[in-house]
């Protein structure tokens, strides 16, 4: 790849992410402004294609990038700008001044604001850590035989399950079952949730424990799932934008209805942006592409932030916004970390 091969490759990249049109040699000429004839900017295309960094998708002399192509051009060429405005900044801090700082709520509310601002899918996770747990467990009487176990997690997340029971809950007995599983199950790890632990809550629920039982299972589930990180997906109307990816948009929700795999997904191994495109998958979707960045909330807990989209997206006017949203979320999860901690 000689410089003037690297010019073609970053040129066609960004004219076919303004206009979505395959790119040829006459537009190209006219973009790049260099003193070669389109007839030298065609072999340079063909030497590209040969290369494996362009596609022609069809009869026209157009190019479009392949995988490869962007893959080089993410690696390689692209260079995002150095950072946001001072408006772009204010607008940012305005959108998280509004939202609900609860976790759940944060990271929901983060990916819909990005989408929002962007006019691209996000999905947005919530903070995790493998030492995640319970820090407290309220039980309310919703109905006339069932009830709310409220959990509050150590991160500050609240999740709730409903049980239901036989007979009526009276509020001594809502007041019994908080005192014995604040007792038993806070600041307890998944994994020691054992059966002698769940026998010594029945035992301290005495002849009440089998009516009671149903709440003790739902609080169980809550400590096992305290670990798990939600994902929220958001802006799923942007997809449809989008006419390469039509016909992934049920592979896109179908994955992204299972939350743990799309956490996974949208996880980068590394504090850096990372780019995934499709064609990365396991089940390869060409033409979409994962954009994501991890947030630190503090304690030790990571969340992770990301764009969804056509591989040609405008990767240098986006990644300075996804790193100042995944900044924010951080800073707000942190605050409300330690406000919980207080």
């Amino acid at each position: 790849m000689d410089d003037r091969k690297q010019r073609v490759l970053e040129a066609i990249v960004a004219l076919y992410t303004e206009g979505g049109e395959p790119v040829g040699s006459g537009l190209l000429c006219q973009y790049l402004n260099m003193s070669v004839s389109s007839a030298t900017l065609r072999n340079e295309m063909a030497a590209l294609t040969k290369l494996g960094l362009l596609e022609q998708p069809h009869t026209s002399a157009g190019r479009v990038p392949s995988a490869k192509g962007y893959r080089y051009y993410l690696d390689h060429l692209m260079r995002p700008k150095g950072g946001l405005s001072q408006r772009q900044h204010t607008e940012i801090d305005r959108v998280f001044a509004g939202l609900d700082y609860e976790p759940e709520r944060l990271a929901a509310g983060a990916a819909r604001a990005l989408a929002e601002y962007t006019g691209y899918t996000v999905a947005a996770t919530t903070p995790r850590s493998d030492d995640l747990c319970i820090a407290h467990f309220e039980v309310v009487q919703v109905g006339r035989y069932s009830a709310a176990v409220l959990a509050v997690t150590s991160a500050g997340g609240v999740r709730t399950r409903v049980a239901r029971l036989e007979t009526g809950l009276t509020r001594a007995d809502a007041a019994l079952l908080a005192e014995v599983l604040n007792r038993q199950l806070t600041f307890v790890a998944p994994a020691d949730l054992t059966g002698s632990v769940l026998a010594g809550i029945a035992a301290e629920l005495g002849g009440k424990g089998p009516a009671l039982y149903p709440v003790v299972n739902a609080a169980a589930a809550l400590l096992q799932e305290a670990a798990k990180a939600r994902t929220y997906l958001e802006g799923q109307q942007y997809l449809m934008r989008w006419p390469e990816l039509g016909e992934y948009l049920p592979r896109v929700m179908e994955l992204f209805a299972d939350q743990e795999r799309a956490g996974r997904l949208i996880t980068p191994r590394t504090g850096r942006t990372t780019v995934l495109l499709g064609e990365d998958l396991q089940r390869p979707m060409p033409g979409l592409c994962v954009m994501s960045k991890r947030y630190l909330a503090g304690g030790g807990l990571t969340g992770a932030i990301a764009l969804l989209g056509p591989a040609r997206m405008p990767f240098e006017q986006l990644i300075p916004i996804l790193d100042h949203f995944a900044l924010k979320l951080g800073e707000c999860m942190t605050g409300q970390a330690q406000e919980d901690n207080v």
